[in-house]
C-alpha cells in the first residue's frame, strides 16, 4: 500500500509540492487545507503517514510531536512529521534546504558578515544555518537595533538573504532593500520562489552579483522530507534535476521582436506544441481599452498606449507556464523588462525587415523599417535571453526555441 503524504496548511492555494514529490518517490501526496480549530486533531488522528507543514502550523506541529530532531528542537519549529510505530517524529528540513541553497552558490561565508532580512520563523532558521557555517550573522528588522534605516553600518556584508515575504506573489515588484546600499555584497539569496525572480533578485542580476531564488530551497527541503517519509537516501543530484525540470515547466516563454516579425503565429504554434495557454498582449490591451490599437494611437497617442502596455506586462508577467506574445515596441519602456523577466525567458524573433508587414501597425506605417530596426536593435538585445532567426518555417522556429531553452537551463 502506498504511503499517504502531503502538505498541511491553513490556506495553500497553488502549490508546487505535489509536482516535486512526484519526482521523489512512489507515494500519494496531497494538499491538506485544515482550519486552525481542527489542525491539532488532524495532526494527532488524521489518516496520513508523512506531512510537510507550512505556516501557520510549524510551532503547533512541534508541540504535538513525541520526538524532535535536534535541529527542530533548537528552532522550536517543525515542517516535516513522520508517523511511525504509533509516534510522531518532527524534523525541520527547511534548515537543510537553505543550507543546500548556500552551498549551491559556492560563496565562502566563513568569517564574513551576512545580513538576514526578517526575524520570523524562516529568518531564525536562516540565521542558524549561517551561524553554523561560520558567518557573522546580522538580523535586520523594521524596528530592532539593526534596521533598514541604519543598514549602511553593515555595508561590509558579503551576503544578503531575504527571509521576508516582501516581493512575493501577488505583490510582485517590491524589494525589501536597495542593494546599492551594501556595496560589498557578493551574493543575494531570496527564499521566495514565486515569482521566480523577485525584484531583489533582478537587481542582484543587474549588478552582476551571484544569486539564488527560493525554488532550490523548496526542492532541497522536499528531498530531505521525502527521505524521512520513505526512510531511504536520495541523491543530491536529483535536487538539481527537479529544479531544472520545474524551471522549464513554470517559466513563461516571452516573444519579442519587430512589428510583423511573426510573434503571434509562432506563439500559437508554440502553445500547441507545449500545451500551454497563449497570451497576446496587444489583444488584451484592445480588450481592456475597448478600442483598436490604431484608435488608441489616434485618439490618445503613443504615450497612452505604452502606459496600457506596461499595465498588461505587469499582469501577464505575474503568471506562469504561459506563452506571451508582445507588441513590437514593448522594449522601448525599460520598466517592462522586470515584469517579463521575473517569471520568463525572453526570446527575440529576428526577421528580415523586407518581410515585415505594416497593416494595422501605426508606428510601422509611419516609419522607415530599417531605421526603426536599427533604433530598437539595442533594446531587443538588452531584453533578450535568446535570439532566434525567424526567416524559415514556423515549425523550424518553434523547434529552435525549444532546443535553445532546453540547452540554457
Amino acid at each position: 500500500m502506498k504511503l499517504k503524504c502531503g502538505l498541511l496548511g491553513e490556506t495553500l492555494g497553488h502549490s508546487y509540492s505535489p509536482r516535486i514529490h512526484a519526482f521523489l518517490g512512489d507515494y500519494d501526496y496531497r494538499l491538506y487545507e485544515v482550519p486552525r480549530d481542527k489542525v491539532e486533531d488532524f495532526i494527532l488522528h488524521g489518516d496520513w503517514d508523512g506531512l510537510n507543514v507550512t505556516i501557520p502550523y510549524k510551532k503547533v506541529a512541534a508541540s504535538l510531536c513525541d520526538e524532535l530532531s535536534d535541529i527542530a528542537r533548537d528552532l522550536g519549529s517543525v515542517n516535516t512529521i513522520v508517523k511511525r510505530d504509533g509516534k510522531l517524529y518532527g524534523y525541520n528540513t527547511d534548515y537543510y534546504g537553505f543550507r543546500s541553497m548556500v552551498l549551491e552558490t559556492g560563496v565562502n561565508i566563513s568569517g564574513k558578515k551576512a545580513l538576514v532580512l526578517g526575524t520570523g520563523g524562516t529568518g531564525v532558521t536562516v540565521q542558524k544555518v549561517l551561524s553554523e557555517m561560520g558567518a557573522e550573522v546580522v538580523p535586520i528588522s523594521r524596528t530592532g537595533e539593526n534596521n533598514y534605516d541604519n543598514i549602511e553600518r553593515h555595508s561590509d556584508a558579503v551576503l544578503v538573504v531575504n527571509a521576508t515575504p516582501v516581493g512575493m506573489y501577488p505583490k510582485n515588484g517590491v524589494s525589501p532593500l536597495d542593494l546599492t546600499r551594501i556595496p560589498s555584497c557578493e551574493c543575494v539569496l531570496d527564499v521566495i520562489y514565486n515569482p521566480m525572480r523577485t525584484a531583489l533578485i533582478l537587481q542582484a542580476e543587474s549588478l552582476g552579483l551571484k544569486y539564488k531564488s527560493g525554488l532550490h530551497m523548496l526542492v532541497a527541503q522536499a528531498k530531505y522530507s521525502s527521505e524521512r517519509f520513505q526512510n531511504v537516501n536520495i541523491s543530491d543530484d536529483l535536487v538539481t534535476f527537479i529544479e531544472n525540470s520545474l524551471t522549464k515547466e513554470l517559466e513563461n516563454i516571452i516573444l519579442i521582436g519587430m512589428p510583423g516579425s511573426g510573434k503571434s503565429v509562432v506563439a500559437q504554434a508554440l502553445g500547441q506544441r507545449l500545451h500551454r495557454p497563449v497570451i497576446e498582449t496587444d489583444a488584451e490591451i484592445v480588450k481592456s481599452a475597448g478600442k483598436t490599437i490604431p484608435e488608441i494611437f489616434e485618439r490618445s497617442g503613443e504615450a497612452e498606449f505604452r502606459r496600457l502596455e506596461t499595465l498588461e506586462m505587469q499582469a501577464s508577467g505575474k503568471l506562469s507556464e504561459r506563452i506571451i506574445s508582445t507588441g513590437g515596441g514593448v522594449v522601448t519602456v525599460e520598466e517592462n523588462y522586470q515584469y517579463l523577466h521575473q517569471n520568463g525567458v525572453i526570446v527575440w524573433l529576428e526577421r528580415d525587415t523586407s518581410k515585415l508587414p505594416t497593416d494595422g501597425r501605426p508606428i510601422s506605417q509611419k516609419s522607415n523599417l530599417n531605421e526603426l530596426y536599427e533604433k530598437r536593435k539595442p533594446m531587443y538585445e538588452r531584453f533578450a535571453d535568446i535570439k532566434i532567426d525567424n526567416n524559415g518555417t514556423v515549425y523550424e522556429t518553434v523547434e529552435k526555441i525549444i532546443q535553445e531553452i532546453e540547452g540554457s537551463i
